[in-house]
This record gives structure tokens, C-alpha cells and sequence, in this order.
């Protein structure tokens, strides 16, 4: 039986960035903080990516667009990068879960 967590997960490839100063949510961009950019997702949705290669999970808040390099399904703040055992990779395949709230991904995992 699938729950409506799992239906809502969305895989692909995870990559890290260093933006300019500002997110497109407006916000100050903060590497350490544990942010993401996602195409379609409402700023402030709360998702949690999990490393595939690994098993290591951080719950992030979507405050940037992106990624914009076909393949990938979100991209992580260095912070959240570190987290996910992810840095030297600098890419990893990954499974991204809405936290809480209303928002929904495509099913594709």
C-alpha cells in the first residue's frame, strides 16, 4: 500500500549552488541555510530530500527557481548540501517529499 507521502515524492538528480545575493523569492541567499530552489513548488514549502546513495535526509524551504540543467529536480543550498553527504559529488540522485502542507510533485519515483 502506498501512502500519500510516497505517491507525492518526486526522484531525480540533486545538484548544490552558490546564487548571487538575492533568491527569487526575494529573500537574502544564505549558503548555509537549509534552502532550496525548486521549479514549481510554492516559496515556503517545506520538502525533505533524501540522498539516494546514502540514506542521509534534510528537510529544506523553497525560496529559489531552479534547477534549470535537465535531469535535475531540485537544487540545495551548500548547508543542506553538507547535510546530504553531497559536496564532493556535487550531484546526487535524490527523493524529495512534500512536508506538511498542501503542495503537490509528480509522482515519478
Amino acid at each position: 500500500m502506498t501512502t500519500q507521502a510516497e505517491a507525492a515524492a518526486q526522484c531525480g538528480k540533486a545538484s548544490w549552488y552558490k546564487m548571487g545575493t538575492k533568491t527569487a523569492s526575494g529573500e537574502k541567499m544564505n549558503a548555509r541555510a537549509l534552502a532550496a530552489a525548486h521549479r514549481s513548488l510554492p516559496f515556503g514549502t517545506k520538502v525533505r530530500v533524501e540522498n539516494l546513495r546514502n540514506g542521509r535526509s534534510v528537510v529544506v524551504r523553497i525560496n529559489d527557481r531552479g534547477p534549470f540543467v535537465g535531469g535535475r529536480v531540485i537544487d540545495v543550498t551548500q548547508g543542506a548540501a553538507e547535510k546530504l553527504g553531497m559536496i564532493r559529488a556535487g550531484v546526487a540522485p535524490v527523493k524529495v517529499t512534500i512536508v506538511g502542507g498542501k503542495a503537490k510533485l509528480p509522482a515519478n519515483c
